[in-house]
């Protein structure tokens, strides 16, 4: 006689006590692969836990395998890792949509972890893969993982606009798998990252020639990008170096749930920024984005032509964050400030921010449940000009905008035109003193790593920081306070192999790659029944 539903449930692999367990284990490797972006204790990236973790993920996959798993149970497990590692990489969501949007916290909580389950679906698909469809040998097994893992990436990198914050890729912007970095970028990164840990969870010491073929290709993982040919500047000596540029970074400290209340964060905004202007002796001036929270119309009369007056002549330059636009049409913006030029500079947000920046078909009712000042914004072009100044290209970037690689790439099609310095410009203040500040530093220094070129980054609360060609911080303001970072950074020429290949044919070499991997063996196991 055929058991009850609820008892088939009660006896069914996944809610075993052994079944719950290994439920449990996918979610702290998820949790655990969170971590590694940035421990929470001091928020630095820690690659050996990025590895460990998907070890762990890689191995209990192998064991549902090895049970006959299907598609549904393996996909599960999967879906359990993804949902929690990328929950735990941006909880800080909650802050902004509850702390300063006023959205009911279990709401909120519940934003989160639906924008994590809906994400995570696609590393659902990778882990059902492998397990249902992935060849049984070690090194061609960890190969496919780390192709499928990588594609999963990938698309979620790009797909409706992309969210890859969090990428496994950020937690080795320092350790041995960062020098891999000016020469196949944090997604490489993150794809030589599964092939590893895939091996060392496949491969089992008593079958020896497997062993060696592991430990081989573990060996090259780790020393093959320190084996060839230095990079741009290291080879050329003081010729990688186009001079240096003495910087004073504005951090506001303004408080968010203040920032665009008039009397309040406004006129404190409008008075310390404008008395930093006023007053700074450094070549070049940066403030954060929208450190004037108003658009050019609305600041009081003369404010923006006093500032433009006093860089029109002597030796300073400033770029200013603020909203640009009007007639409903606005955009995130910076202005440049220099001596000779007739007209300001401007560089406007390329790539917006879902929610913050526009509001996505269908979801207008969700954005009018928070007490945000959103808007739909206007999109500014691909790979805009540099701003020139004594000797250096300055391609500015706006918030998350330096966590879409490629995107920074298009600016490197030229040699003799390509940016000496990338500059970013942010507000993260929406998200409190979380681990959010920690993670944006890590991704700028993964920037810096693929193109060999310094970031410079002006905030609001942190992290306001200099940031030198080989991913270092070099000059850092304490977050949450309000101060100025004065420094001088050395800019920087040559492309990079990852700068070479990334401005021509973005992303697609990785999703060919990865793509053809996955089919071969697709193929190969088809044939051979």
């Amino acid at each position: 006689m055929p058991l009850p539903a609820a008892a088939t449930l009660r006896t069914s692999p996944a809610f075993s006590a052994v079944g719950l367990l290994r439920l449990l284990g996918f979610a702290f490797a998820g949790l655990a692969q969170a971590a590694a972006i940035a421990w929470p204790a001091n928020g630095r990236p820690l690659w050996w836990l990025q590895l460990i973790s998907l070890a762990v993920l890689v191995g209990l996959l192998d064991r549902l395998r090895a049970e006959g798993a299907g598609w549904r149970r393996a996909g599960l497990h999967g879906w359990l890792f993804s949902t929690a590692w990328l929950a735990g990489s941006f909880w800080w969501l909650f802050i902004s949509m509850h702390t300063y949007g006023g959205l009911a916290a279990p709401l909120a909580a519940i934003a989160v972890l639906l924008l994590a389950a809906a994400l995570g679906l696609y590393y659902t698909v990778a882990c059902a893969w492998f397990v249902v469809r992935g060849p049984r040998g070690p090194v061609a097994g960890a190969l496919v993982f780390a192709a499928l893992w990588t594609l999963a990436e990938l698309v979620r990198g790009s797909w409706f606009t992309g969210l890859p914050w969090g990428a496994g890729g950020y937690a080795h912007v320092e350790g041995p798998l960062a020098a891999w970095a000016p020469w196949i970028g944090v997604y490489g990164i993150g794809a030589v990252a599964a092939l590893v840990a895939a091996l060392a969870a496949l491969t089992r010491p008593a079958r020896s020639i497997a062993l060696a073929q592991a430990l081989v290709l573990v060996a090259a993982a780790f020393a093959a990008p320190h084996l060839v040919a230095p990079l741009p500047g290291e080879a050329q000596g003081a010729k990688g170096s186009s001079g240096s540029l003495q910087l004073a970074l504005l951090q506001g400290n303004i408080p968010q749930d203040e920032k665009f209340i008039p009397g309040g964060g406004i006129d404190l905004a409008l008075r310390w920024y404008g008395e930093q202007l006023r007053d700074a002796k450094a070549s070049l001036v940066v403030t954060p984005e929208t450190a004037l929270p108003l658009l050019p119309q609305q600041l009081p009369a003369g404010y923006l032509e006093a500032i433009q007056a006093r860089y029109s002549q002597g030796t300073q330059a400033a770029i200013v964050g603020l909203p640009l636009g009007g007639q409903g049409s606005y955009s995130n913006a910076v202005l440049g400030f220099q001596p000779g030029a007739a007209q300001p500079y401007s560089y406007s947000k390329h790539h917006l921010v879902p929610f913050g920046e526009f509001i996505p078909p269908g979801f207008r009712w969700f954005i009018r449940m928070m007490n945000i000042p959103l808007g739909d914004f206007a999109r500014g072009g691909l790979a805009q000009a540099p701003f020139a100044w004594q000797g250096q290209r300055i391609a500015p970037n706006i918030c998350y905008e330096d966590l879409f690689g490629d995107e920074i790439g298009a600016n490197f099609k030229d040699e003799a035109t390509a940016p000496t310095i990338l500059l970013n410009v942010s507000n993260i203040a929406w998200f409190g003193n979380s681990v959010a500040i920690d993670q944006h530093l890590a991704i700028s220094r993964m920037r810096s790593l693929e193109f060999a070129r310094p970031m410079v980054r002006a905030t609001n609360t942190g992290a306001t920081v200099v940031i030198d060609a080989e991913g270092r911080v070099t000059h850092q303001l304490p977050r949450l306070t309000r101060g100025v970072l004065e420094a001088s950074v050395e800019g920087r020429r040559g492309l990079t192999p990852y700068a070479r290949w990334v401005a021509p044919f973005g992303l697609w070499p990785l999703w060919i790659g990865t793509i053809a991997i996955v089919a071969i063996a697709f193929v190969l196991r088809r044939r051979r029944g």
